[in-house]
């Protein structure tokens, strides 16, 4: 992927709006052979905005085709991956944002196509990557203010709605806690009791507040880290499914090839299948 991402400093004034917004990057992207498409998250909500091509957006629970005027708001700690078409490489511009929620997108993200106001917003984003590129003085206080008018152009769409991110800082630091725990021991055995001592909580709350803060269950996301390491072990190795459910802690391999057919939309054999055959071609 070819990108250039520019990082605003956590200095200076913020918006003078109900809602406490700061913008933490603004980045373009352009596919290349290089582009990483795994499944990742970020610590604010991402504007991603589909300025030419065609591809596929891909969170944990579904794929989904985007095109130019589509904009994809991902609230923060939600899984997430962008994918390209060969013969039509994607391009966006991406505004890290913290404090932002998207509203109504019951997974965490939400997809608009932007029929008006496209060229005033486009001018927009060209002059805040140019104001961030150039690092002149004042250029933060630009940029904060370039997003606050992006704001107000997209909560003229009609179908679009934009709030504050609300989260408690007890909450956020059980979950960090668990999050962090399962990234690091997913290869092991591990329960929902098992989490919920770990962050001395009980395992409805962690549950509930788990789900608010990274918009899936710690089980869900569990398994979404297994699968993110089954990608690799069927890509690189001639490991078995057996062996592979074994080594990341799946209790069979029947159980490993349903969880990755739900987060794949294929099965582990037809996923090892169709990438050893693109690669031959």
């Amino acid at each position: 992927m070819s990108s250039t991402q520019y990082t605003l400093p956590q200095t200076g004034p913020e918006f003078s709006s109900p809602r406490t917004l700061r913008l933490s990057y603004i980045s373009k992207a352009q596919y290349s052979q290089e582009w990483n498409s795994n499944l990742h998250t970020h610590g604010c909500a991402e504007l991603f905005f589909i300025t030419d091509g065609h591809g596929r957006f891909r969170t944990q629970h579904e794929e989904f085709p985007v095109a130019i005027h589509d904009l994809i708001i991902v609230n923060a700690n939600v899984l997430h991956t962008e994918l390209s078409q060969m013969d039509s490489p994607l391009e966006y511009i991406v505004l890290g944002v913290e404090g932002l929620e998207a509203m109504g997108g019951t997974e965490g993200y939400s997809m608009f196509h932007l029929h008006s106001g496209w060229r005033q917003l486009h001018s927009c984003l060209d002059l805040m990557l140019h104001e961030a590129s150039e690092g002149q003085a004042g250029h933060e206080e630009v940029c904060r203010h370039l997003l606050e008018v992006v704001l107000v152009c997209l909560s003229r769409q009609g179908d679009l709605t934009l709030g504050a991110e609300a989260s408690s800082p007890r909450a956020s630091r059980e979950c960090g806690l668990v999050r962090r725990y399962i990234d690091n021991h997913f290869k092991e055995d591990l329960s929902l009791d098992q989490l919920a001592q770990l962050a001395h909580v009980n395992k409805y709350y962690l549950a509930h507040t788990f789900r608010r803060e990274f918009g899936t269950s710690p089980i869900s996301y569990l398994i979404s880290r297994r699968v993110e390491e089954s990608r690799f072990l069927l890509r690189e190795t001639d490991h078995s499914l057996s062996l592979i459910a074994q080594m990341l802690g799946f209790s069979s391999p029947s159980y490993f090839s349903q969880c990755f057919r739900r987060v794949e939309g294929v099965s582990p054999m037809e996923y090892r299948r169709q990438y050893r055959y693109s690669r031959s071609i």
